[in-house]
């Protein structure tokens, strides 16, 4: 079952962060998944969310229109902890 977003604070692990740059993805794109789409349970207790965006670039060489952010969280009591962040270029 889909949960809709809720307003708590979200904080991006350090695992999630260190692999900013390799995956291609901002703090605001993560924010805006979790904030705008709908929660869908993910493996081992987590939860996702999905967005798509307008990208027109080149990344690592090649072309695509769309970039695809895809967060692995977990809600806290007070807090929304990004594990890991997925991206998907297409």
């Amino acid at each position: 079952m889909s949960k809709i977003p809720t307003g708590e604070p979200i904080r991006v692990s350090a695992h999630a962060d260190g692999y900013r740059a390799s995956r291609g993805f901002t703090e605001a794109e993560v924010g805006a998944a979790i904030r705008t789409s709908r929660w869908l349970p993910a493996r081992n207790d987590r939860l996702e969310a999905t967005k798509n965006y307008l990208f027109n670039a080149e990344w690592n060489g090649k072309r695509y229109v769309t970039k695809r952010v895809l967060p692995v969280f977990i809600e806290e009591a007070n807090e929304i902890v990004v594990v890991t962040v997925y991206t998907f270029f297409f």
